[in-house]
Parts: structure tokens; sequence; C-alpha cells
């Protein structure tokens, strides 16, 4: 079987909930985002997944991620992942869309980057490093990280340009699956918050 990817978005923090665009702060979970990782936990280890126990795990070494993936259960089997580290916001770091608008009122973040921070061809080359390291395993790799850079995951799987990122939104503490239908890379799940009901 062909490798998939299972995507888990982080936990609900302060930032997260407030809008602010959350890169390379190291901020930690929220009481509810706790809550959550531990149901996406309970929801990995029933079946289908069972624990997904032939599974690479691969976590971003930001705390908000590794927390999530501790509190699912998977924190002893998972190893840091620099590539799966959220877009570097530079000088928007910290501020809200309608604080960014309120001085650029036409930006998009998939069209128009960010400034002092990473650009979109190096976010874009940290996600195809990632999906080309999936589909040369022969097994799935479950990762913990965060929405816009699981967002260009979810676009490059796809083989699209990462602007795609913009059309396919992530609830914090959201399972979604990047798999393979008729032989072509496809999106079996996206943005699943089934878990937190």
């Amino acid at each position: 079987m062909a490798a998939r990817i299972l995507l888990a978005r982080h936990g609900q923090t302060e930032w997260s909930l407030s809008g602010r665009h959350t890169g390379r702060t190291d901020i930690p979970l929220l009481d509810e985002g706790r809550r959550g990782a531990k149901l996406l936990g309970e929801r990995l280890h029933r079946t289908p997944w069972n624990g997904l126990p032939g599974a690479e795990i691969r976590t971003s070494p930001l705390v908000r991620a590794k927390e999530t993936c501790e509190l699912a259960g998977f924190g002893d089997r998972a190893q840091d992942w620099d590539a799966l580290m959220e877009f570097d916001y530079g000088a928007y770091e910290g501020l809200t869309p309608a604080e960014i608008k309120a001085g650029r009122p036409d930006w998009l973040i998939w069209r128009d980057g960010v400034p002092d921070g990473e650009t979109l061809a190096e976010v874009t080359a940290r996600a195809d490093e990632v999906v080309d390291r999936v589909r040369a395993a022969d097994h799935d790799v479950l990762v913990f990280a965060h929405g816009h850079i699981l967002r260009a995951l979810g676009a490059r799987w796809l083989g699209l340009d990462i602007s795609f990122g913009a059309r396919i939104r992530l609830e914090p503490t959201s399972l979604s699956v990047l798999g393979w239908a008729y032989g072509e890379p496809a999106i079996e799940r996206w943005n699943d918050t089934g878990h937190l009901g």
C-alpha cells in the first residue's frame, strides 16, 4: 500500500484563539487545546487507526505541536522535524489579519508572503521535503504541526502551488489524511474535528 500522511494540527493556543499569526513564537496550549489533543489521541488509538502501530511519528519542535503529540499518546515514538515548523511570519508575527490589512488591504499571505520572514519559495521547499520523504516511505507518517505549513503540505501533496492553501482551512486539533485515489495523490479526509464533539 502506498504511504499516506496523516496531519494533526496542534491544539488551541491563546494566539490561535485570537487569530494572531503564530510562527516561531513558542507558546503553550490552552486547557481547551490540551483537552482536544487528548480527544484526538483517543480517536487515533481506536478503530480504524488502532494507534497506528506501523507509522512513523514526526512533530514540529515547537512546544504547541510537541505537547499535542505527547497528550495524544505518541510522544514516546515521535521525532522532531524542523521542516514541520510553522511559517516564519517575520514582521507579521503576532499580528491578526485585520491588523495587517489595515496597512495592506489586499494582502493575502498565500500570494504576497510576509516582510522580513520566510518566502513562499522557502515554505514550498520545506513542504516538498516532507512530501518527498513520505512518498519514499513504505509506511504511513503521522505529523503534528501547524495550520499554514499543513495547508502548504496539502497543496504540495496534490502537486499544486501552495497558494491553494488559501482554500483549505484547518481548525485546531483537526485530523486530515493525504493519500491516494486511482493512483493519484488525493485528500482522503480534511479538517475533521469529529473527535471534539
